[in-house]
């Protein structure tokens, strides 16, 4: 299975061939990939299940390629969005408009972007603690592999915003509308939601363990592969929301220990819609004082 993750990876990264960062970001990613899997065989799965969950589990490779090779080779017209390896800390960059800017392994730490446009920019690896986002417009951005501790987020526009495998320790969201956003591979249970609404958001991969979400409102999202124990939905309103994982065929294959994950959410005055409710009700959640819309 190593020699077919490996075949996968050189067909994604042949266009690249020869460009020193992207041959790098190969090796280490084919590293993580094979701990994946075993992870996943250690619980059970099957290979071919293994290797598409493997998969899935980094996203869209293909445009972060794209992206590293051309921080190496960046065309002549595109200089100026390059901010590879800079250091701007401390930066006052509010309410400037910068698309498709490139920020990798960049130090950001305290940097205020509030109110600025950032549709299309990607952070890779970069420091972004106690980065200042309120107002931003972080539309289509990726934020991967970053260090995003105690950053703000008030009422940023967060839509098909990408954050995957990146410490949010402490982060705030308050009053944003999350829309078609991904979450994969975080661990959330020190980030901090309030007044936010999630539509068509995927907590992929994601720890959501003691999460508290209380009257905020989920519409089509995927929690699907999230620890979710002790989580709260208190007050919540949730419409179309996933809680199985694709690969799950019938519950008879669902673990002992994802059903007592289910069981220990808290549902107390939520609203749901009545698939949502006929399916949770069949992973045995606690739905005694639901209200069913």
């Amino acid at each position: 299975m190593n020699e077919k993750l490996t075949n996968y990876l050189n067909g994604v990264f042949a266009p690249y061939d020869g460009v020193k960062s992207v041959t790098e970001l190969k090796a280490d990613l084919l590293t993580d990939l094979q701990e994946r899997f075993r992870e996943l065989k250690t619980e059970g799965k099957d290979d071919e299940t293994a290797f598409k969950m493997t998969i899935e589990s980094i996203g869209d490779i293909e445009q972060t390629v794209k992206e590293v090779a051309n921080l190496s080779n960046p065309p002549e017209q595109e200089v100026l969005t390059n901010f590879s390896a800079s250091n701007l800390q401390e930066s006052d960059l509010a309410g400037v408009t910068a698309h498709k800017v490139s920020f990798k392994a960049s130090a950001l730490r305290a940097s205020d972007f509030a109110g600025a446009d950032l549709t299309g920019s990607s952070f890779y690896a970069s420091d972004v603690r106690e980065a200042n986002f309120d107002a931003a417009n972080l539309t289509d951005c990726t934020l991967s592999a970053c260090d995003l501790r105690d950053a703000s987020f008030r009422q940023s526009i967060l839509v098909r915003t990408n954050i995957n495998a990146s410490d949010l320790g402490g982060v705030k969201f308050t009053g944003v509308n999350l829309t078609d956003a991904k979450l994969a591979m975080v661990d959330l249970t020190k980030t901090i939601f309030e007044n936010c609404s999630f539509n068509g958001v995927n907590f992929k991969y994601a720890d959501l363990r003691g999460q508290a979400l209380d009257g905020q409102t989920f519409v089509g999202v995927k929690f699907d592969k999230s620890a979710l124990n002790d989580v709260s939905f208190k007050g919540a309103t949730l419409k179309n929301v996933s809680f199985l994982s694709p690969y799950t065929l019938s519950p008879y294959t669902w673990s002992k220990k994802y059903y007592r994950a289910i069981k220990t959410i808290r549902f107390d005055g939520a609203k749901i819609d009545k698939l949502t409710y006929a399916a949770l009700k069949g992973m045995k959640a606690d739905l005694s004082t639901v209200t069913v819309i």
